[in-house]
């Protein structure tokens, strides 16, 4: 009876590690996104934002540390390694601690994000010129397809040092409402409208983009937690495995 507890908890910490492998690749994968994505509005923060680059490198370390520890779990409870078990059941814990370390921080500086976020949107509407290909480009991507125009209003738009220096009234192309009459349908760079009402989206971005933000980091907070019961689980099964191994047979490891 206790052979066969022993071989289940060993299999079901196989099968765990397995699930803790591709839960880190997840994590690593969002976290590259963050880091390398230039199609939405996380480019627009990325080439000043601090806090969003420090936050893609700890998830990117945190899923590559998550995958390696589901690799040498995965060898620990198939070859009952109890010196692997060990090591597993620390990584896990450090990883844990540090998971909720991080999350404590990003709970209690969404404030400052929120406003480095507004302050980097405001100087970028500035000095747009529409020559940008990275952050210009995406934002104007942003305004399209969440048919929006500046972050808090269009009046926005007016401090743009292009539009207001112009002898000729510009708009940004990007905010183009379809539905209204006009002639430029150009998706980047700034258009010249000739009545007396620019042809634009009348909501600010700031509401969509804060919505589309949210949203998004409601998916990797369920995995980040997902990932926290299944560390805590692990370090059952490994304690309770290491305790249950009494001689560790070497022999049964293979040899490369």
């Amino acid at each position: 009876m206790g052979k066969g507890c022993i071989t289940a908890t060993k299999y079901f910490l196989f099968l765990f590690n397995l699930i803790f492998f591709i839960c880190g690749v997840l994590i690593m994968s969002f976290g590259l996104w963050v880091l390398l994505d230039n199609q939405s509005f996380i480019t627009v923060l990325q080439e000043s934002s601090t806090t969003l680059k420090v936050a893609s490198y700890i998830l990117i370390t945190v899923g590559s540390l998550s995958m390696v520890m589901g690799f040498l779990g995965c060898i620990g409870a198939i070859y009952e390694i109890r010196c692997l078990l060990g090591l597993y059941f620390t990584c896990l814990l450090l990883i844990l601690i540090a998971q909720v370390t991080a999350g404590v921080l990003i709970y209690f500086q969404r404030d400052r994000l929120q406003q480095e976020m507004s302050t980097i949107v405001k100087g970028m509407l500035v000095n747009y010129t529409g020559q940008n290909r990275t952050t210009e480009h995406s934002w104007d991507y942003v305004q399209r397809t969440m048919k929006c125009c500046g972050w808090v209003s269009p009046g926005n738009w007016l401090e743009n040092v292009w539009i207001k220096n112009s002898s000729v009234s510009l708009y940004p192309c990007s905010c183009r409402n379809e539905t209204l009459p006009g002639t430029d349908m150009n998706e980047t760079g700034l258009c010249e409208h000739l009545s007396a009402d620019r042809p634009v989206y009348q909501t600010g971005c700031m509401h969509s983009v804060e919505a589309w933000l949210l949203e998004n980091c409601g998916v990797i907070l369920g995995i980040c937690v997902g990932v926290a019961v299944l560390e805590l689980l692990g370090m059952i099964l490994s304690m309770c495995l290491c305790k249950s191994v009494v001689q560790e047979d070497y022999t049964k490891v293979p040899k490369y």
